[in-house]
């Protein structure tokens, strides 16, 4: 793993690149618990755009040493004291955007949760269609132990996963949540061996970048839009897709390799 990060592009903490259809982001400030920093947060927005800019069928997500990301640099925040909410801006203006490019591309994201996550690294893995984690990860929300809300879209996708109610009083209490109630109430998907994670998350990687991309996608704009959209809306939706499939190269080869009892090549 370490000599494919080192081929890879890096700046400020972030590595990046795309190889074998599968784009991979990587967070590298172990020293400081992988904390998105200024810095950082400009070099994950390049990262962002860079790999959804090559197409990659799959992004993965991950981190080096024992914390997946701890959230935001708090020893940048209490150094810019008055100065705190300018801060905010500059960093969130485009890291949100990004965000929101990343967890609504047409493909699936999949994010390996090497250690703990709190603050806005939460919202960086779970914005992620697979979590997978190793056994050591808990999350702690710690917004309101330091006076904050939250960012990176943690409380949306700490409450799509584990319910609006569940999501609110973790976020209110920032107690620290093991990795099995993780698990029990679905923030995460899969818990892992911590040295067993690597290859679980790069083995999922390739299973969905030699899936058909177009289905995958189609699923994901079908199930990412509810519950907000009417049954009647949905059945519309569906057909469209539906026939927008049966007209590609990945069907006619998924059909002729059910038929022909062999693996599809898409």
């Amino acid at each position: 793993m370490k000599a494919m990060h080192e081929a890879m592009q890096q700046a400020d903490g972030i590595a990046w690149g795309v190889s074998d259809r599968i784009g991979r982001i990587v967070l590298r400030r172990a020293d400081r618990a992988n904390a998105i920093s200024r810095a950082a947060s400009r070099a994950l927005v390049r990262a962002i755009d860079e790999v959804l800019d090559s197409r990659p069928r799959v992004v993965l997500l991950a981190a080096e040493g024992q914390v997946f990301c701890a959230g935001g640099d708090i020893e940048e925040f209490a150094a810019a004291g008055p100065a705190l909410d300018a801060l905010i801006d500059e960093v969130l203006e485009p890291l949100h955007p990004a965000l929101w490019r990343l967890a609504t591309a047409p493909l699936p994201v999949v994010s390996a949760v090497n250690g703990p996550i709190g603050g806005a690294g939460i919202g960086l893995a779970l914005c992620a269609d697979f979590v997978l984690a190793a056994e050591s990860m808990k999350l702690r929300t710690g917004y309101a132990a330091i006076g904050l809300s939250p960012d990176l879209g943690a409380s949306f996708f700490l409450a799509r996963r584990v319910g609006a109610v569940r999501a609110q009083q973790w976020l209110m209490l920032s107690d620290p949540i093991d990795a099995s109630e993780c698990l029990a109430h679905g923030a995460v998907d899969s818990l892992h061996p911590d040295g067993n994670l690597q290859r679980a998350s790069e083995a999922l990687a390739h299973r969905l970048a030699h899936a058909a991309s177009g289905s995958l996608a189609a699923i994901k704009s079908l199930c990412t839009g509810l519950p907000g959209r009417d049954l009647h809306a949905h059945l519309k939706m569906e057909h469209a897709l539906l026939a927008e499939r049966a007209r590609s190269a990945d069907a006619h080869e998924g059909v002729r390799a059910f038929v022909e009892r062999r693996p599809p090549q898409f």
